[in-house]
């Protein structure tokens, strides 16, 4: 396999083998004292004990990272960054690992809490740039894309909420995409994390406004998608398959700019409150979101048609595929599949859903009542008509 030096949106070291690169990574950014930040299953991994063995100078880990990141385990971070003598960051796993890594690093340089950085107006502007660390990301799955995204999701205990916190300067330094960090990932985690990847995609290019440059990417983000996923998930020993879904995950955090919307609306506060990952109830709430919009993103829809070679171009065909994909790798239709209706506070959620920040990416303006009817179809499974 080729290697390639990319340069969009941030400098992206791609190909086989490139965690090799590492060290050169670490002299180009000045980072003499790295902390790597990373969940406590992959800490004590191979391809993390590889990593620094190519690192070629001492670092300090940091793993103590939930599927569902929250501000805990970010000050935490922090104050070991501080105690250790750290000047960079190489944010190393998943999504998880890879937004606690930048919010760290942002973080080590700030004196205001966390919160007052959510993704709201100008509150980026609060921040104090020049103490931000540099950041080598070194993503593991291929879903998230957070390695080419100037944003951490994290999650606010005390109030239960997922807050999206974004500073331009969120996005790594260098991003390594190297396919072999990611064949050891299970079949259920490539289908969950490749769906997430399929959601970021899909929900840039129908979210409304004009931004050519993402829709571009997006669509062919997409096509990615529909071409190597099912052969990852199948034959996770395809290195160029697990090539592909990462960089479709990449392109899909590079699309995502020009917005996203109720399938992460839905998304985050399941993820807060039942604990589900982030992929999978992506992947969950995607039919339900699409036939919600059909009527202001049909045409849209019909292009992705034409792009991906369908022999039918039309919305039914395309939802058809959705559904078809989702089954083919073991993915639940309703949510009431995986969250007992005890746990489902149907208020509580749509309240949170109407209330995050991908909402105002939707096709369609919603209210708290369409949040409240797009669960109910979720957990009963009956799309829109």
């Amino acid at each position: 396999m080729k290697k390639y030096d990319w340069n969009y949106p941030t400098t992206m070291w791609v190909g086989e083998n490139r965690i090799k690169d590492i060290s050169l990574a670490c002299k180009t950014l000045n980072i003499k004292r790295p902390l790597l930040v990373t969940d406590s299953d992959l800490a004590n991994s191979e391809i993390v004990k590889k990593t620094l063995e190519h690192l070629n100078i001492s670092a300090e880990i940091y793993s103590n990272v939930k599927g569902n990141p929250t501000g805990t385990n970010v000050i935490e971070g922090v104050n070991f960054y501080k105690k250790k003598n750290c000047d960079g960051v190489i944010a190393f796993g998943g999504g998880s690992g890879l937004d606690v890594g930048k919010a760290i690093a942002f973080m080590s340089g700030q004196t205001l809490s966390i919160w007052e950085f959510e993704d709201i107006g100008d509150n980026w502007k609060k921040a104090n740039s020049d103490n931000i660390a540099p950041i080598i990301a070194v993503p593991t799955t291929a879903g998230t894309g957070s390695e080419t995204g100037r944003a951490s999701v994290i999650l606010n205990e005390e109030t239960g909420v997922k807050k999206i916190i974004f500073h331009p300067k969120f996005l790594p330094s260098i991003v390594i995409l190297d396919p072999m960090l990611t064949v050891g990932l299970p079949p259920k985690i490539t289908a969950a994390t490749g769906m997430d990847a399929l959601a970021h995609n899909l929900e840039a290019y129908c979210a409304p406004g004009f931004h050519p440059m993402a829709d571009g990417i997006a669509l062919e983000g997409i096509k990615l998608i529909k071409d190597w996923l099912l052969e990852a998930v199948s034959n996770g020993s395809n290195v160029e398959a697990r090539m592909n879904m990462l960089t479709a995950a990449s392109m899909g955090s590079t699309a995502f700019q020009k917005g996203l919307g109720a399938i992460h609306s839905l998304s985050h506060p399941i993820n807060a409150l039942n604990n589900i990952h982030h992929g999978l109830s992506n992947a969950i709430f995607m039919p339900y979101v699409l036939t919600f919009n059909r009527d202001k993103i049909e045409n849209k829809i019909i292009k992705i048609c034409k792009y991906l070679e369908f022999e039918e171009k039309s919305f039914e065909a395309f939802l058809k595929w959705v559904l078809n994909l989702r089954k083919d790798l073991n993915i639940p239709h309703k949510l009431s599949e995986v969250i007992n209706e005890k746990d489902f506070d149907l208020d509580r959620l749509s309240k949170l859903a109407l209330d995050d920040p991908s909402t105002g990416g939707n096709p369609k303006k919603l209210n708290l009542n369409d949040m409240k009817i797009m669960y109910q179809h979720s957990m009963s499974g009956e799309l829109f008509k």
